[in-house]
C-alpha cells in the first residue's frame, strides 16, 4: 500500500518518492521552492535517514560553492583552518577581533538589561558579562594595544576605542542606546562578528523595526559560519513570522533547527520542539502537535519541569488546545509526566 507521501505525489514506489523529495531538497537548500512544498519535504526528512544524508551532502556542496564564489568569505574560512593571516598578520586579526567582542558583550549586557532583565537568566544561552569589571578589562587591552604602536592596526581607529570605553558610555543616558551603539561599533569593528550582528537585529525587532530585523537574522541565517550562530538567527526569524501569524514559514525556521541536527547536539535548543508543537497545534494539527511534544520530553527528559511551565504560560496553545475537542485529553495521556508533581504522583487539578 502507498503511504500518505506516495500519494501526495502520484507515486507507488518508495524510491520514486524519495526521488521527488530530494528534487525538492535541492531546491530548499538554494531557497527555490515554495512554502507548501518546502514543508512536506522537511516532515519527510524527519522521517527518511537516506534523504537526511542527501540533504547534508548537498547542503556542504553549496557551502563549497558559495565559498568559492565569495572570495571574503573563502578567505574567512582559509583563515579560520590555517589560522593564517590572509589580509595581514594573524595576530592583528584576533586583536581586532577581540576589541570587536569587548563591544559586543557590552552592548548585549545593555541590550539585555534594557529589554526585559529575565533575558538574563532564561532567554540567553550564555549570561550577560558584569558591565563594570568587563568596561575596565577592556580599557587594559585597548590601551596596550595603542601602546605597542602597531602599524598592521590602522584599520581601526583605536583611540576612538579608548574614548568609547573610557567616557562616550557615559554621556548616553539610555540602556538600549548604549547597546545600539556598542554593537554598531562591533559590527564597525569587524563584519563578520555574528554574535554582534544577531544582538543589533535582536535590537531592531525589540523596537519595532521587524524588516529590519528579518533582513538582518536572514543575512546571518545564510552566511554565518558557527551552525549554533546560524540557528539562533532561524528561531529569531521563526518568533517574527509568529508575531505575524505566518505559522507555516515560522514553522520552516524552526524545524530547519531540529533538521540542522542542533536541538540533538546541544541541548539548550531543546525548546525548538516546543515550538514546533505549538505551531501544529495553531495549524489545527493535533497528531502532529503531540508527536513533537512526546519528541521533546523522550530527547531531554531532565527538562520536564522547563517545558511544564512553557505549557504555563503558553496562553495562545492552551487556546488552540481548549478549541480542538479531545486534544487535551489526548495531550495528557501523551504526556502524563507534565502533569505530575516533582515528586512523582498524579496531581489533582
Amino acid at each position: 500500500m502507498a503511504n500518505d507521501w506516495s500519494a501526495t505525489y502520484g507515486f507507488e514506489d518508495a524510491a520514486d518518492v524519495c526521488e521527488r523529495f530530494q528534487l525538492d531538497l535541492s531546491c530548499l537548500v538554494d531557497g527555490e521552492i515554495d512554502e507548501p512544498a518546502a514543508a512536506r519535504a522537511m516532515v519527510h526528512l524527519e522521517e527518511c535517514p537516506s534523504c537526511r544524508e542527501f540533504f547534508d551532502d548537498t547542503r556542504n556542496c553549496v557551502r563549497l560553492h558559495r565559498d568559492v564564489a565569495d572570495p571574503a568569505r573563502l578567505l574567512a574560512r582559509i583563515s579560520t583552518l590555517t589560522g593564517s593571516s590572509i589580509y595581514g598578520r594573524a595576530s592583528s586579526i584576533e586583536l581586532v577581533h577581540k576589541l570587536a567582542t569587548i563591544f559586543y558583550q557590552l552592548g548585549k549586557a545593555y541590550v539585555l538589561a534594557g529589554t526585559n532583565p529575565d533575558y538574563l537568566r532564561t532567554h540567553v544561552f550564555e549570561a550577560a558579562v558584569e558591565v563594570e569589571p568587563y568596561q575596565a578589562d577592556g580599557k587594559r587591552f585597548v590601551d596596550g594595544v595603542i601602546e605597542k604602536g602597531d602599524d598592521d592596526l590602522r584599520d581601526v581607529d583605536w583611540t576612538f576605542a579608548r574614548s568609547m570605553l573610557n567616557g562616550r558610555l557615559k554621556e548616553i543616558v539610555s540602556p538600549l542606546d548604549k547597546g545600539r551603539r556598542l554593537l554598531e561599533e562591533a559590527v564597525a569593528s569587524d563584519p563578520t562578528h555574528e554574535e554582534a550582528r544577531l544582538y543589533l537585529a535582536f535590537l531592531h525587532a525589540h523596537e519595532g523595526k521587524k524588516l529590519q530585523a528579518a533582513r538582518e537574522f536572514g543575512e546571518v541565517f545564510e552566511s554565518a559560519m558557527s551552525e549554533s550562530n546560524r540557528g539562533h538567527a532561524a528561531v529569531q526569524l521563526g518568533q517574527l513570522y509568529v508575531a505575524e501569524g505566518d505559522h507555516r514559514r515560522a514553522l520552516t525556521y524552526f524545524r530547519w533547527v531540529s533538521m540542522a541536527g542542533l536541538e540533538e547536539r546541544d541541548e539548550r535548543f531543546y525548546f525548538v520542539l516546543f515550538n514546533i508543537g505549538v505551531m501544529y497545534a495553531q495549524m489545527r494539527d493535533s497528531r502532529r502537535s503531540l508527536d513533537y511534544f512526546r519528541r521533546l520530553l523522550d530527547r531531554h527528559p531532565d527538562r520536564v519541569g522547563d517545558v511544564a511551565r512553557l505549557f504555563a504560560s503558553a496562553r495562545r496553545l492552551q487556546q488552540a488546545i481548549s478549541e480542538q475537542p479531545g486534544f487535551g485529553e489526548r495531550l495528557v495521556t501523551t504526556c502524563p509526566e507534565l502533569f505530575q508533581p516533582a515528586g512523582g504522583g498524579e496531581t489533582n487539578a
